[in-house]
C-alpha cells in the first residue's frame, strides 16, 4: 500500500495546472460574493464536507462561504448510504435547498467520474452559468464533459481493487487541500505561511494565535497575551490594533471594510 500511495503525488503533480485554473476560477466568483460548494456521494461526499468544515476555523471565513453536500445527508458522514448515488436529479435538488445560483462555484468530487448524483449536480451548475470542476481519477469520464474544468490525477487500480477510498480517496484530497488553501490565501486570509485570522477557539488554537500575533506584530509574549485578550481572542483585531495602534472599534470597522482580510485593514488604516 505504501507503494501504492507513493504514486498519488505523482499523479496530482501531472494536473497542476488544472487545478491552478480551477483556483482562478473559484477565486473570481467568491470575490464578487460567491460561495464555493463541494458535492459528491461516499468517500468522495466525506471528503468535501471535510475540507468545507476545516475552512472556517483555519481562516476565520463564514460557515456558509465553502459548504459541503453529500448525497444522503450529513449522516452519510459516518454511515453507508450507497443508493442515494444513483438519482441524477437529487443533486441538483440539494443544490438548489442552499440557493445555488450562477455567482457560485461547485467542484464536484467522483472518483470513477460517473456517479449519476454527482455528475448531474455538476450539469444543473453547468446549465445555471455557475463555475464548475470535477475532480475524478478516470479520463474521459462522464463528469469530465460535464464541467468546465476537470483535474483528473490517474492514480491507477486500487490495492484492493474498486476501494476508492485508498489512493483514489487521497488523490481527492489532496486536490481539496490545495483548491482551498491556494483560494483563501488568494483571498487574503493568510499572511505568509501563517493563519492570521484562525479562530482560537481552544487552549491549542490561542497558544497558535498567541505565537502569530508576537511574530506578525513583533510583540513580546505578555504585551500579546494583553493584545489578544483586549481584542476577545479575535486574532485579527488584535493583529490590526498592535500593528497599526488604532482603537479596537476602527480595527474592527476597517476589518469590515476589508471583509477581514487583516492586510487589507492595515493599509487601509495607514493611508489615513
Amino acid at each position: 500500500m505504501n507503494e501504492e500511495d507513493a504514486r498519488v503525488a505523482e499523479a496530482v503533480a501531472r494536473v497542476l495546472p488544472e487545478v491552478a485554473t480551477a483556483v482562478d476560477g473559484v477565486v473570481r466568483r467568491l470575490e464578487k460574493g460567491g460561495r464555493l460548494f463541494y458535492i459528491g456521494t461516499g468517500t468522495s461526499g466525506r471528503l468535501g464536507v471535510l475540507d468545507a468544515a476545516e475552512c472556517s476555523p483555519t481562516f476565520g471565513v463564514s460557515p456558509d462561504l465553502v459548504q459541503g453536500i453529500i448525497a444522503g445527508g450529513y449522516n452519510a458522514c459516518y454511515q453507508a448510504v450507497e443508493a442515494s448515488e444513483d438519482d441524477p436529479e437529487a443533486g441538483a435538488r440539494d443544490l438548489q435547498t442552499r440557493d445555488f445560483t450562477n455567482r457560485d462555484a461547485l467542484v464536484g468530487i467522483a472518483a470513477s467520474g460517473r456517479t449519476p448524483y454527482t455528475v448531474g449536480a455538476v450539469e444543473h451548475a453547468r446549465r445555471l452559468g455557475a463555475f464548475t470542476v470535477a475532480i475524478t481519477c478516470v479520463p474521459g469520464s462522464s463528469i469530465t464533459g460535464a464541467a468546465e474544468v476537470s483535474i483528473v490525477p490517474v492514480v491507477g487500480p486500487e490495492v484492493i481493487a474498486g476501494s476508492t477510498r485508498l489512493k483514489a480517496g487521497t488523490a481527492q484530497k489532496l486536490v481539496l487541500n490545495m483548491i482551498s488553501t491556494a483560494t483563501m490565501i488568494r483571498l487574503g486570509y493568510v499572511t505568509g505561511n501563517r493563519m492570521t485570522n484562525v479562530q482560537t477557539r481552544n487552549v491549542k488554537l490561542r497558544a497558535r494565535g498567541l505565537r502569530i500575533l508576537m511574530a506578525e506584530a513583533g510583540l513580546e509574549e505578555d504585551a500579546a497575551k494583553a493584545a489578544l485578550a483586549a481584542a476577545g481572542g479575535e486574532l485579527p483585531v488584535a493583529l490590526v490594533t498592535a500593528i497599526t495602534g488604532c482603537g479596537l472599534s476602527e480595527a474592527r470597522k476597517a476589518l469590515v471594510a476589508s471583509s477581514g482580510v487583516v492586510r487589507t485593514a492595515v493599509e487601509a488604516l495607514r493611508m489615513k
